[in-house]
């Protein structure tokens, strides 16, 4: 059974809960509300993905572990639906299930979360990927990207730092210009292989430590900005 529960504030962002245990579900609820944001929640897959239909929630915390359909099948059904496609998904995950967060990841999922997790870390994840809806919908227009001073042109296909021309490689550039444009999402190795050489290429996902290294390099103090996800791949981050 799936429950709607609203705050008072009308223009509040809604986050949906998929979660079976009652325990974690009350402490998402109570701090997402806490931070004025309004809240559906739902204890199985298939209710999770009614919900998800029904109220066209801002952002949806997936829990992996679900009775029915699991956590990775439910995020597969929202990117496979036209009405969920674009809807923002953090998962929620125990330690130990690396694959799953890979697969998750590649399914389309915007970020995960590691069980037990703190309070504050998540309210910043959900905070973080809410924030990349908006510029998202002006990604094919916007002709540059920033961070600090930090700037690439994607229409020149320049890249400078405090105003000085970086000497980088077609890969490296698009390496880069694709984190940029999805800041905070975490990416695995292949999905960058993918968005730098093509699927048709056949490389190791290996190849895209090197051109990170490399790039981080040429970056210099904002080469700590492509952040390596331990058994994942990389994010970029402004830190």
């Amino acid at each position: 059974m799936t429950t709607n529960t609203m705050n008072s504030a009308t223009s509040a962002q809604t986050i949906l809960i998929i979660e079976d245990e009652p325990d974690i579900m009350e402490v998402l609820k109570y701090n997402l509300e806490k931070n004025r944001y309004r809240v559906a929640t739902a204890g199985s897959g298939e209710d999770g993905l009614a919900a998800a239909r029904a109220t066209q929630p801002d952002l949806v915390l997936l829990d992996l572990m679900l009775p029915g359909i699991d956590g990775l099948e439910v995020c597969r059904k929202l990117r496979d639906d036209e009405r969920t496609r674009d809807l923002p998904v953090i998962m929620l995950t125990a330690k130990g299930t690396e694959a799953d967060v890979v697969v998750g990841l590649t399914l389309g999922a915007d970020d995960y979360v590691v069980k037990p997790f703190s309070t504050s870390e998540l309210m910043a994840r959900i905070k973080a990927v809410l924030r990349r809806i908006e510029p998202r919908e002006g990604d094919s227009d916007s002709e540059t990207l920033n961070a600090g001073s930090l700037t690439v042109d994607l229409r020149k296909h320049e890249v400078s730092v405090d105003g000085k021309a970086l000497e980088l490689t077609l890969s490296e550039f698009k390496l880069l210009s694709f984190l940029m444009r999805k800041k905070g999402r975490v990416f695995t190795r292949d999905q960058l292989l993918d968005a730098v050489v093509g699927p048709d290429v056949f490389v190791t996902a290996r190849n895209i430590d090197v051109h990170v290294a490399a790039l981080r390099k040429k970056l210099g103090k904002y080469g700590s900005y492509i952040v390596t996800v331990r058994g994942v791949g990389y994010r970029f981050e402004e830190v």
